[in-house]
């Protein structure tokens, strides 16, 4: 698979893929069908007709896990964070077989660079008069300020290193060659506007490979370049194509580009947005996109989502990066077991992390860990369980916490950064965040009256159970081997 056509024809053969004949508005009623197609755990869509516009509209590509699955090559989400795993190990090998292995995974790595073309597919249309009108741009909600593109791969350098960023930010049109940069705060793209002498080129492409437009949201490391986190994911590097109008490179494969500049002196109203925390991000001040070119594929498809209530799409990626980046948050969090960050949170208002205690206060240790975590750093809320408890099974985690957390002595209370879109917080970006330490409390971590100990039927009345139950005659348990939401056996 190389690009977002061969994606297409992949999900369409997998019965992954509708698509709508009938002309739909790209404003607002585009989204009400997504929404409930994505609610209910349907299918990607490709919108052939929309109004207003000659390109078809594909959404909800990555909205569910055996298609983030396949978008990646894998089989399941931990397998790509496996092969990140092996990559960590390099150790010094000792020994031929040894030896062999590591220049296995050192090959690779080698064969992940992006590599720039004399010319690409993204270039077979010049658009001489660039204009944001021939993109259907959807407006998703009824309260939001204006269309907005919002999957986009934003590509911009640092001015002070000249290393490449990709990264997707929300672009708010505001005319033909006018749009809003929504670089938050705590953002790459924003790094690189403080550190400019006031603007900064930049090229957005949209419609990929899928494994390439992920690229773009991973919570990579400093110094990783994301296109070649995108060819590590698909075993192959990733041609680049030079802008005419910027001096970049995109991804050769891209359906559209976008060119131009960003000037952090022309500060514009941005806002409101309908956000993936299921509120209107309220309106603020962000840099202008001044767009100053415009190619695309023949007969391009405009490639785009909708955030809002979850579940939906974004849900699925966020999934995919807890899954693929634990490995390398183990690198700094040895301590944790297994990470989740669920849907009820979406992505920073908690995070549910397990351990292994070692010693008093192991749990609140790894709390204060979890927020010097890049990105996590903005968890509201962190809960801590134990190695036995299941991490991805909520009710599970909530009985832990309802349970064995005393609020004066398991509470742990901080202020710090939050995340830009969090609007309880008392000030913009700023405010306290909350630990929960739900483990068995050990002697030393305060008053601890004697701890009890969980109700568990003997293995072999379970195994006798298990062996004779054809025998009772009753149909099917619903949750036969368990008896409530404790600890996993």
């Amino acid at each position: 698979m190389k690009d977002l056509r061969e994606w297409i024809r992949a999900l369409e053969r997998a019965g992954e893929l509708v698509r709508i004949g009938a002309p739909v508005d790209p404003r607002l009623e585009i989204t009400e069908i997504t929404d409930r197609v994505s609610k209910a755990g349907g299918p990607a869509l490709l919108f052939e007709h929309p109004l207003g516009s000659r390109m078809p509209v594909l959404i909800n590509q990555f909205g569910s896990d055996r298609r983030m699955c396949m978008a990646l090559g894998a089989d399941s989400l931990d397998a790509v964070g496996g092969r990140i795993e092996n990559l960590l190990d390099l150790q010094p090998p000792q020994g031929v077989i040894a030896k062999m292995r590591t220049l296995g995974k050192l090959r690779e790595l080698a064969a992940t660079p992006a590599k720039v073309v004399r010319e690409g597919p993204c270039q077979e249309v010049w658009v001489d008069d660039p204009d944001l009108d021939l993109l259907p741009i959807l407006t998703c909600w009824p309260g939001d300020g204006g269309p907005f593109v919002t999957l986009p791969l934003v590509f911009s350098r640092d001015p002070v290193t000249g290393a490449r960023n990709c990264g997707m930010y929300r672009i708010q049109k505001v005319d033909r060659r006018t749009a809003m940069m929504h670089w938050q705060i705590h953002k790459d793209g924003a790094a690189h506007l403080r550190d400019s002498q006031g603007r900064v080129p930049v090229a957005v492409a949209i419609g990929t490979h899928p494994a390439t437009t992920y690229s773009a949201t991973a919570p990579l490391p400093p110094g990783i370049d994301e296109m070649m986190f995108a060819g590590f994911l698909r075993r192959r590097g990733v041609e680049m194509v030079r802008c005419r109008t910027v001096d970049l490179e995109v991804p050769a494969e891209s359906e559209i580009v976008l060119e131009g500049y960003v000037d952090a002196t022309d500060l514009r109203p941005e806002g409101p947005f309908g956000d993936h925390t299921g509120f209107y991000t309220p309106q603020d001040d962000y840099p202008t996109f001044h767009l100053t070119g415009m190619s695309m594929r023949r007969d391009a498809i405009y490639a785009t989502t909708i955030v809002g209530v979850p579940p939906m799409e974004d849900y699925f990626l966020g999934k995919a990066t807890e899954r693929i980046f634990l490995p390398l948050i183990r690198t700094s969090a040895p301590d944790i077991i297994d990470m989740n960050l669920p849907l009820e949170g979406v992505f920073h208002n908690c995070a549910i992390v397990s351990v292994r205690k070692r010693y008093p206060g192991h749990a609140k240790k790894l709390m204060n860990t979890v927020w010097g975590l890049g990105l996590l750093s903005l968890s509201r809320c962190v809960i801590v369980v134990d190695h036995d408890v299941d991490v991805q099974d909520v009710s599970a985690v909530a009985f832990q916490a309802f349970s064995n957390v005393d609020p004066a002595r398991d509470a742990m209370i901080v202020e710090g950064p939050v995340d830009a879109l969090d609007h309880a917080a008392p000030y913009f970006a700023y405010g306290s965040k909350i630990g929960f330490d739900a483990t068995r409390k050990w002697e030393g971590e305060g008053v601890v009256r004697p701890w009890p100990d969980a109700i568990r039927m003997s293995d072999d009345v379970r195994a006798l159970v298990d062996r004779r139950w054809a025998e009772y005659g009753i149909a099917s348990p619903a949750d036969k081997g368990t008896s409530g939401p404790g600890p996993r056996r």
